[in-house]
């Protein structure tokens, strides 16, 4: 069955006018509901995560101070959040999700988080709407309950996965790639064990040749015994935060591509959903929805 971690304090208050979508997350699971891809069955909703999960990933100093809202006033800035408990909490739940969805994905091949994909998270800080790397978090919690050993992070979100590629700088067991755009944020890139820096507005064609062209001998070459998928949809031509000119059919033919190879492999994947941010919330929702539908018709 397809288990997919979702809890109602994902979608968080933001002032009006943010410029993120936070309604994803609420109208994403809906949709999946309405059209039949999920019933409630497949749902599973997280608490909070052992604090010791956390801190094998982030130094114990920042989330002392992240979780007593005593972070300074440049450090909180840079996450792009105001800073609260009930966000604090969310992003701990979030964790937690991801730490359950690995369990899933042992049992069935597969799992889901609405949310996570948090990928700018640093060890020592947050930065761009990312507190906790959830799927560091789950990569250590594997390694540390002897559940994998060789872990791949296919990070293929618009933005490089700098604070994944940070945390993981040190560690052989955790293979990170990361394809995204070369001229978006973070402008100064941290180094991933594999990086491909696709140039603006090269398409669905460039794009989907490189992944092509990687992905399988990547697969065969890092030999993982757990895979984690983050599938932004940041990549489409729409999206305001996104430079990289794919189709919404490029889109999911990357996802159908990936999870393809996954099956194929043999190897579990957990899937969070990363960054979208077109103007229209339904092109949003609509990408990221042929993920699950796309997981649905490869997986069950």
């Amino acid at each position: 069955m397809l288990k997919i971690a979702y809890h109602p304090i994902y979608r968080h208050p933001l002032p009006e006018g943010h410029r993120f979508p936070m309604e994803k997350y609420e109208l994403l699971p809906r949709q999946l509901l309405h059209e039949g891809t999920c019933t409630q069955d497949n749902f599973y909703e997280p608490g909070f995560p052992e604090e010791r999960y956390i801190t094998a990933v982030h130094t114990q100093e920042y989330v002392t101070n992240l979780k007593a809202l005593n972070l300074d006033r440049r450090a909180a800035r840079k996450i792009g959040f105001p800073l609260s408990q009930e966000l604090v909490d969310r992003e701990q739940i979030i964790a937690q999700g991801t730490i359950l969805g690995c369990e899933f994905a042992l049992e069935h091949g597969i799992s889901f988080n609405i949310a996570g994909g948090t990928h700018h998270a640093y060890s020592d800080h947050g930065e761009a709407f990312c507190l906790l790397n959830d799927q560091a978090i789950g990569a250590r919690y594997l390694q540390s309950n002897g559940l994998a050993k060789q872990i791949l992070i296919v990070d293929l979100d618009v933005h490089q996965g700098n604070g994944t590629a940070e945390i993981f700088q040190n560690y052989a067991s955790v293979f990170t790639f990361s394809m995204h755009g070369a001229g978006n944020y973070p402008f100064k890139k941290e180094v991933s064990d594999l990086d491909i820096a696709i140039p603006d507005k090269k398409g669905d064609d460039y794009y989907l040749a490189k992944l092509k062209e990687t992905l399988p001998g990547l697969i065969e070459q890092v030999k993982p015994d757990f895979i984690f998928y983050l599938s932004g949809v940041d990549i489409l031509e729409t999206d305001k935060l996104g430079r990289l000119s794919c189709t919404p059919e490029g889109c999911r033919e990357r996802d159908r591509f990936a999870l393809s190879c996954f099956r194929e492999s043999e190897i579990p994947v957990q899937v969070s959903m990363g960054g979208g941010y077109s103007p229209d919330i339904k092109i949003i929702i609509e990408a990221h929805a042929n993920t699950y539908r796309m997981a649905k018709e490869i997986y069950f």
